[in-house]
């Protein structure tokens, strides 16, 4: 319940992390792991805002493989299903539209960010990012559809503008800025994608490749960063059960190349 008098205070955390005013932010939460926050996602989003002020910005993902056959999202659910069901599954999904589709998979906050009054989307189909600020523009501009999380998305514009990081409730194994380093890998893999599309207004299926992404050991990529970065690079506190972290992204984006470099296989 939002009343509940041992409602975690999202304002003394963020305080207690080093969040500050004019600064953009690139937010990760689990409310469920935090717990009872008075407000729910939008107490946290009101807390977020005032501690960046008026002249910051806050940036979440808004992606949504609910509309691809090609994510994991989708071969979960059509698994054990027989082909005719399979297909009724893809003649199901709604095309990606910036201004209405949901992003149920990134969290409560994500989606009270989305639909928040003055919010502003990316376009990608499968990757948008939603956030609110002065700063949104401009962060969000240019992601091409044929760029996830590389060069032409607004990971590599946050990047540039020295975002923090700020997980709330979550760990490294979602931390979305590590896709960043990803690309800057030496050839990286690519794979193909899928997804429904509909530009002008006409349902169609559009393929395209792109880096293939894989988090699949971003929890022991974070650890090792962790382990490695300066105290001013990683900062935490507790919000309600869960411990909260502010992290560097271009530290955080810059390790990850060189230990994903060195951990992963290189293409044959």
């Amino acid at each position: 319940m939002d009343d509940a008098p041992d409602a975690a205070r999202p304002s003394t955390a963020l305080t207690a992390l080093g969040v500050r005013p004019g600064e953009v932010l690139l937010v990760h939460a689990s409310l469920r792991a935090v717990g009872p926050v008075r407000g729910g996602a939008h107490g946290v989003l009101d807390a977020v805002r005032r501690a960046v002020g008026p002249t910051g910005t806050v940036v979440v993902p808004a992606f949504t493989p609910e509309n691809s056959d090609t994510s994991p999202h989708y071969r979960e659910r059509v698994r054990g299903l027989d082909a005719a069901a399979r297909a009724a599954v893809r003649a199901a999904m709604p095309p990606f539209d910036p201004a209405l589709t949901p992003a149920p998979s990134t969290g409560a906050l994500a989606e009270a960010v989305r639909t928040a009054p003055g919010a502003r989307r990316s376009t990608h189909p499968q990757t948008s990012f939603a956030a609110l600020g002065p700063g949104a523009g401009a962060l969000l501009a240019g992601h091409r559809a044929d760029c996830h999380l590389g060069e032409e998305s607004p990971l590599a514009r946050l990047y540039e503008a020295d975002a923090r990081i700020l997980l709330l409730g979550t760990g490294y194994a979602t931390c979305t800025a590590f896709h960043l380093g990803e690309y800057r890998m030496p050839r990286p893999p690519r794979r193909a994608y899928r997804c429904v599309v509909a530009p002008r207004g006409v349902r169609q299926w559009w393929e395209y490749e792109d880096v293939a992404l894989d988090d699949g050991d971003f929890a022991a990529l974070g650890a090792a960063f962790e382990a490695a970065a300066a105290e001013e690079e990683v900062r935490t506190a507790r919000l309600g059960a869960a411990t909260c972290r502010l992290v560097g992204l271009r530290s955080a984006v810059d390790f990850a190349t060189g230990w994903l470099t060195e951990h992963r296989r290189p293409p044959g």
